[in-house]
């Protein structure tokens, strides 16, 4: 079987959590979940839920734990991989969010999402909030829990992959480890194949290297960085949020050792229509699609707009939301091209 043909199995899982380890706490005192399956000499390190409001990551590591856990110990996926997988890294933001979906939703509500969605703020970012030992401490008790996880064995990884999303764009992103550049062409075709033949184009944004994004090439960018993060803010002058910024996940584990590929999954929850445009950042196409997205909001909040004919005024403007399974077997692929580039 083909690696990514164990999405079809992976995605009819019935979500389990019988096998988890207790790795930590969150900073309200919730039980943060990991799972390690595996003997296989390469280390994967797969995470969801840094950012609270996308909840598809999530879904997907948590369907994946429940197929691993079942599978014959010498399965191909456990006698090749061993893999660290914390499906959702913020138990309290999963909480506060779950006003807007379950998990057993196929797509977001588009209404619900705008009226209870709950993104942190820097400083409370879980992503960027990763220590590096004797350079930087942790932002929160959830990420000294998932970094002491990973230094379990106190062996480097070789992939990592954390899986976010987005509120809207017209196409999914990719976003790759500038050291894996040059050693990821394979990984990036069939991430860009798998993605059209689901019926998908590809997001395509240039921000010439603002906070760490560089384009590669279409629907694929470098990962964000700490560092450049902080750059930013303080050539804004801004020197209070460039301090929330700690280490990312990608940056924190590979501090750990050796050349570990990380890999981060950009999935939009809803997709408006795509338009030529020039490749101007900031981008005005974007910012109308982002204020629109407000506007929606507002009315809904002060009752001039009906959830409704909030679904109803979307629709004939293109905006749909995109199916949670398309989502996720992006994901995998993402995942799965990691793994064939290793």
């Amino acid at each position: 079987m083909h690696l990514y043909d164990h999405i079809f199995s992976i995605l009819e899982a019935t979500l389990t959590t019988d096998r988890g380890i207790k790795i930590g706490k969150s900073t309200e005192g919730r039980t943060i979940t990991g799972f390690i399956f595996g003997s296989g000499a390469k280390k994967i390190s797969l995470i969801a839920g840094n950012h609270a409001d996308e909840p598809i990551g999530p879904l997907l590591l948590k369907k994946l734990v429940s197929y691993l856990s079942v599978l014959d110990k010498n399965h191909e996926l456990l006698i090749n991989y061993r893999w660290y997988i914390v499906p959702h890294t913020n138990p309290d933001g999963e909480h506060r969010n779950r006003k807007w979906y379950t998990y057993k939703d196929t797509e977001t509500n588009l209404p619900k999402y705008l009226q209870h969605v709950i993104r942190e703020l820097p400083g409370k970012d879980l992503e960027f909030g990763f220590p590096i030992q004797g350079k930087i401490e942790s932002l929160r008790p959830e990420n000294s829990a998932i970094y002491n996880f990973w230094k379990k064995e106190g062996t480097s990884f070789d992939l990592h992959v954390s899986l976010h999303g987005m509120r809207a764009t017209y196409g999914p992103w990719f976003l790759i480890d500038k050291d894996w550049i040059d050693r990821t062409k394979k990984l990036r075709t069939k991430c860009a194949a798998r993605t059209k033949a689901l019926g998908y184009d590809l997001f395509d944004l240039d921000r010439r290297g603002e906070k760490g994004f560089q384009r590669i090439e279409e629907g694929f960018c470098t990962r964000p960085d700490s560092q450049e993060m902080r750059k930013h803010f303080m050539a804004l002058d801004d020197s209070d949020t460039a301090q929330k910024f700690h280490a990312s996940s990608m940056e924190s584990i590979r501090s750990l050792g050796g050349d570990c590929l990380t890999l981060v999954t950009e999935m939009p929850l809803f997709l408006f229509p795509k338009k030529e445009r020039e490749m101007n950042w900031p981008d005005p196409y974007l910012q109308k699609w982002s204020e629109q997205f407000a506007i929606w909001k507002l009315k809904l909040a002060s009752g001039e707009l009906t959830s409704t004919q909030c679904i109803q005024e979307a629709i004939k403007m293109g905006v749909v939301a995109m199916p949670w399974k398309d989502q996720m077997r992006l994901q995998w692929q993402l995942v799965v091209a990691g793994l064939e580039t290793l």
